[in-house]
């Protein structure tokens, strides 16, 4: 508790230098009017981790501690790079059982309360989990501090975090608490591509900006799909606001082919794997091009040259046309993968994708290829089904079955939303099918929704059942 009001003294220090300075200099009234819009934000995730569920005394937790160049562009039209040479074990790292979780800043209290990053590694070390997978990258913003991105947008971290972690990176905090509970940490490009259009990056730089055929910058809302809220209750519709406070309602998606938004991912990886001690890197389905995209000039103009002044083809689903730029994209993951073994040789690249076949088609992602020529040290699907027979028949998929063969594959799990909380029941039987199919482990999403007052057990009863179901093996 001393800690605790120590932290909180630190905190409201910083907000009324804020508040005071920006009063005193005109010049400075939008930050202060930023500063101001991340406030229900904060309130609702103190009010959150202060409410939510902590050890019981019956639950004996670990004993962890508190303590709280730019380079030359990329030329798109470069050769494929060659397969990785494999010269060290490629299971070395990974544990016998994956039993991962996601942490992310949407609609999750661990990155905004200044105790909550050592609160939630107590609690999965306690349970048995081995690996976290925390995220970096989102809405085209930094959870950790990074000058590529300040030389951009004015910010090295993202506001809100660097208001509730003032002391220290939330990346550094994560990797040491993370380790004293011997856990991987895997830091996580959540975002991917997709980028707010209102964000400082995006407006900073709509030439990084891909296209639809129609010319808008904007992803259609049936891209990615996701759950919605209960338009009949009543606690949804109280909460909507603050849940979605600061949430995009415009998303647009960086031109994975364009060399200058290529370095850009190139100096944020390099960033995190270089200055951190982590154990990898991970991307997930969001690490791609939307089929609908592509039709910017950029693009269009790089077609154009190597196919005799054609234009691309106005079907997007043209075979000819995905093959075109999932082979692109396939490139830069070839060098991607370069750069993160040149500045951690150790660090596993690990990606979470949707099932090959939509991956591919939909989103231009054809991982197959990638774990073919091994820039993917580990694979983690995301099998997002409420049916198990249909969970099941994902996963009896030759694709899959094939790729447990080559390199560690575990499975993606949903744990629920705030809006949608899942049974346990549902989410045992997946685990136990996962472990029958004989996969490598299983990841969840994500941690606010493991055990919570929203879910339908109770939070003591949830980790109850974590701890039982994750000690079986």
């Amino acid at each position: 508790m001393r800690s605790l009001i120590s932290l909180l003294q630190r905190l409201t220090s910083r907000w009324l230098h804020v508040i005071h300075h920006s009063l005193a200099n005109q010049s400075q009234r939008p930050r202060l009017q930023a500063f101001l819009s991340t406030l229900p934000v904060i309130a609702l995730c103190l009010v959150l981790t202060l409410w939510s569920p902590s050890q019981q005394p019956n639950e004996t937790p670990n004993e962890i501690s508190n303590e709280i160049s730019k380079e030359t562009l990329i030329q798109t039209q470069l050769s494929a790079p060659k397969p990785a040479q494999v010269s060290v074990p490629r299971f070395a790292q990974v544990p016998s059982e994956i039993r991962g979780v996601w942490i992310t800043n949407v609609a999750s209290t661990v990155l905004f309360a200044p105790w909550g990053i050592p609160r939630a590694v107590r609690q999965l070390s306690d349970l048995q989990f081995n690996t976290v997978y925390p995220v970096v990258w989102n809405r085209g913003k930094t959870f950790y501090h990074s000058p590529t991105l300040r030389q951009i947008t004015g910010h090295d971290i993202a506001p809100v975090i660097a208001l509730t972690h003032p002391t220290e990176d939330p990346l550094v905090e994560m990797a040491r608490v993370g380790h004293r509970a011997n856990l991987r940490v895997i830091p996580w490009f959540e975002y991917g591509f997709m980028v707010p259009l209102h964000s400082r990056l995006a407006r900073e730089h709509p030439d990084w900006l891909t296209t639809r055929r129609n010319g808008s910058q904007q992803l259609h809302e049936t891209s990615l799909t996701g759950n919605r809220p209960d338009k009949h209750s009543l606690l949804s519709h109280l909460l909507n606001p603050l849940l979605n406070s600061g949430a995009p309602k415009s998303l647009g998606w960086l031109n994975p082919l364009h060399p200058e938004v290529q370095q850009l991912v190139l100096d944020l990886v390099t960033e995190v794997v270089s200055q951190y001690d982590i154990e990898g890197i991970q991307f997930d389905d969001h690490f791609s091009l939307p089929v609908e995209f592509g039709y910017d000039p950029y693009t269009v103009a790089l077609y154009l040259s190597e196919h005799e002044g054609q234009r691309p083809p106005e079907d997007v689903a043209d075979e000819a046309w995905i093959r075109w730029r999932a082979d692109r994209f396939s490139q830069f993951v070839g060098v991607l993968h370069s750069r993160i073994k040149e500045n951690c040789p150790t660090c596993l690249v690990s990606l979470s994708p949707n099932p090959a076949k939509f991956a591919y088609r939909f989103h231009l992602q054809d991982w197959r290829t990638w774990v073919s020529n091994h820039w993917i040290d580990e694979l983690v699907v995301q099998v997002y089904r409420d049916e198990l027979t249909r969970f099941e028949g994902e996963l009896a998929k030759e694709t899959l079955q094939s790729t447990r063969d080559q390199i560690p594959v575990s499975i993606g799990i949903l744990t629920g939303t705030w809006r949608r909380p899942i049974p346990f029941e549902q989410i045992k039987e997946q685990v136990i099918s996962s472990r029958d199919h004989h996969f490598s482990g299983v990841a969840f999403f994500y941690w606010d929704t493991l055990w919570s007052y929203f879910t339908p057990e109770s939070p003591q009863k949830r980790r109850q059942n974590f701890r039982e179901l994750l000690a079986e093996r």
